[in-house]
């Protein structure tokens, strides 16, 4: 059996020491890879996250959900759209003047949703959000290097920042049932001002994107194992047909940088299994 096996993979070597070949297997693995959840966190409607609201309806109502890094509302609209039955409210922040504008023009009247013109992050003050356009889905507290994809990103401005713990202080939250973060790259960063809340397992689901920005922010999967393995926390990986698939180790395979959405889940408020 070890011969054969030898001599298919050498085959297999020979076979494939061509650009037509070598230019399928990497259409091939990019196809493998959104299958699998790599890759198809840039849009909510490939993202497989209808799965994360058909766990976000299990939990006891009034649920409450932080829509971090709102930009024109695409996630709230779906999310309104899952929870139409049940009773909710949903906090959703985007720093962006110009992009908070479209928002509010989409759900400034919308029941049960209060937005806020803040980013959300470590510590409480101010920052500078870059950006490439007006209401851009990648604007970042970062100025990110995007040379190479032909994107510039030299327009700025002042936001103010909020942490999570001190907006639930502010606002008598005590509970958030799920935490959806896409603020491209400073998941981190909005997690580590939300201590309090994460030491009282508070704080049910986290939903967040690993992708390209994290290159820029030099923060990396293993941070994110650390933070939320030390909690009792599990990340599972959400495919684009929603299925959640546990990562139970760390590996180092799992540093993938294209838009990946992972969930986090804690234990002692809320089991998936």
């Amino acid at each position: 059996m070890g011969v054969l096996k030898s001599g298919l993979k050498r085959l297999a070597i020979l076979a494939t020491a061509n650009r037509p070949a070598q230019a399928a297997l990497a259409y091939g693995d990019r196809f493998a890879q959104f299958l699998m959840g790599i890759g198809a966190g840039s849009e909510v409607a490939d993202s497989g996250e209808a799965a994360v609201f058909r766990l976000l309806r299990c939990r006891p109502a009034p649920l409450t959900v932080f829509d971090v890094g709102a930009n024109q509302g695409q996630f709230l609209t779906a999310a309104l759209g899952a929870l139409v039955r049940t009773d909710h409210r949903i906090h959703s922040f985007e720093p962006g003047r110009g992009t908070f504008a479209l928002l509010a023009a989409r759900h400034g009247h919308t029941p049960r949703v209060a937005l806020h013109n803040l980013a959300v992050g470590r510590s409480a003050g101010t920052a500078t959000l870059w950006y490439d356009e007006e209401g851009s889905g990648i604007a970042s507290l970062t100025k990110r290097d995007l040379d190479h994809l032909g994107i510039p990103f030299g327009r700025s401005e002042p936001v103010a920042v909020t942490t999570i713990d001190e907006h639930c202080r502010r606002h008598g939250i005590d509970r958030i049932d799920l935490l959806k973060l896409d603020i491209e790259g400073h998941e981190l960063d909005a997690l580590e001002g939300a201590r309090e809340m994460f030491a009282g397992g508070a704080i049910g689901m986290v939903l967040f994107e690993f992708g390209g920005c994290n290159i820029d922010t030099r923060t990396y999967f293993r941070d994110f194992w650390h933070f939320f393995s030390g909690r009792g926390m599990r990340l599972q990986r959400v495919t684009p047909g929603g299925l959640l698939v546990p990562i139970d180790v760390y590996r180092e395979a799992l540093e993938q940088f294209p838009q990946d959405p992972l969930i986090a889940t804690n234990l002692g408020v809320f089991l998936l299994e």
